[in-house]
């Protein structure tokens, strides 16, 4: 008994020990998976980077060119030189690892960022000093951006979720005229003379009208996520009616409080008010765009697209002095469906999924005719006709006047009878279909 109970006990201590080599090789493992050159942990080979927050640019020039455009200049003055810009961004995802993306799509001459930081936000212009990140680009503190260029910050540790705001910081050392903006987040950007990137608060900022440059966040994840892109016009991207309460931003809610744990979706608003499907005019069309600012965010899956209205409302342009229409521009129903067509076409060859969005309906505005009326019709039986896409979310039905269809309920007129205020927002919200989304 004696001989079996030393066997027995010497069989312990071997698997024993062999456990515990087993566990100091794991742990040997994981730190020579974790540890790269630079101190930079090194991420599993799982992980991936993932739109968590992004805007659609548009130029400037073409802004102030406007009705209106006067108000978009700051008081101090369109040249951000020697100057700290802070933009406020608020996340739609969870994330270990942030990365920020710095444009000059629009830009005529070179833009130099001198140094740039990030950290988590506590309210407007400030931020918690223990999470400051000195951001770089390919291993250097500035970067330098050609016209028409995009580029990404290295990723830097910087733990944050769903809602949470990132304050980015930039400072100009040279000329950089105002040239790639946005306007989706008004009340989220300043400026203040010198640098200041890394000032948890500034000093006399002041705010700007148009967010600058700064496009884009992804975090690093290793979850399955799906990355839904909001693409379309102003009824998307939100009016001063439904500041911050723009249909996307009520779907990333609804989302966030509904799917189970391992059900993670990021919504991004590629909203540009007065965009047009097929021509250019306040920014590109969305023809042209869709592939930069959709189909080429991080990890995106699916795509609600909803334009129309602007095309359709052009027509009153027709005979104006100045601004007439070749009859091959003029926009009609197969033109539109044509081009809403090509937008699926590209969202396939990515192997994107696309809703298409109802176009609402517009009456008591001046794009309002029965020719145009007729054509929106149209436009609408074809997109819900469609049996070969993803998901029609029929905006229009959700909008309009049970008394009238032909124009927006009461209850969600912003009161120019074509923007949808926020209870019109969270109507919209309501209607998609979330296991479209999920799939």
């Amino acid at each position: 008994m004696k001989l079996v109970s030393r066997w027995a006990a010497h069989l312990r201590d071997v698997a024993t020990a062999h456990w515990v080599a087993a566990l100091c090789l794991a742990v040997l493992a994981v730190g020579v998976q974790a540890v790269t050159p630079g101190n930079h942990p090194r991420q599993p080979a799982e992980a991936h980077w993932v739109a968590s927050w992004a805007v659609a640019p548009v130029e400037f020039g073409e802004l102030a060119a406007s009705p209106g455009g006067a108000g978009y200049s700051s008081p101090a003055g369109n040249d951000l030189r020697g100057q700290t810009l802070r933009q406020q961004v608020e996340l739609s995802l969870d994330g270990q690892r942030i990365r920020i993306r710095f444009s000059n799509r629009f830009g005529k001459a070179p833009l130099r960022i001198a140094a740039a930081s990030a950290a988590r936000g506590t309210g407007a212009d400030a931020f918690s000093p223990t999470t400051l990140r000195v951001l770089r680009f390919g291993g250097r503190t500035s970067l330098t951006l050609a016209p028409g260029a995009d580029a990404w910050s290295d990723g830097v540790d910087l733990p944050v979720q769903a809602g949470q705001t990132v304050v980015v910081s930039a400072f100009f050392d040279r000329a950089a005229s105002f040239s790639t903006v946005s306007m989706l987040e008004p009340g989220t950007t300043w400026v203040t003379a010198g640098n200041a990137v890394m000032a948890p608060k500034l000093k006399s900022p002041t705010p700007l009208v148009l967010n600058q440059i700064v496009t884009g966040l992804d975090v690093l994840t290793t979850k399955s996520v799906r990355t839904v892109v909001a693409f379309g016009d102003s009824i998307t991207s939100g009016t001063a009616e439904a500041k911050f309460g723009a249909y996307p931003d009520m779907l990333a809610t609804r989302l966030r409080d509904t799917q189970g744990a391992g059900n993670d979706i990021a919504v991004l608003n590629a909203g540009i008010g007065g965009n047009r499907l097929l021509a250019d005019g306040m920014g590109p069309s969305g023809l042209s765009r869709f592939e930069r600012d959709a189909l080429r965010q991080s990890s995106v899956t699916h795509a609600i697209v909803l334009l129309g209205t602007n095309d359709i409302g052009r027509t009153l342009f027709a005979n104006v002095p100045g601004a007439e229409i070749k009859p091959r521009d003029m926009p009609t129903a197969e033109r539109i469906t044509d081009g809403l067509e090509q937008l699926v076409k590209q969202a396939r060859a990515k192997g994107v999924k696309v809703l298409l969005g109802t176009v609402p309906p517009f009456r008591n505005t001046p794009y309002w005719n029965e020719a145009n009326d007729a054509m929106r019709e149209a436009v609408n039986r074809w997109i819900r006709g469609r049996q070969d896409i993803d998901g029609v979310v029929d905006f229009d039905a959700a909008l309009r006047d049970p008394a009238d269809p032909q124009a927006l309920n009461p209850l969600f007129d912003s009161g120019d009878h074509l923007h949808p205020n926020k209870a019109g927002h969270a109507a919209m919200a309501a209607t998609i279909d979330l296991h479209e989304l999920q799939e």
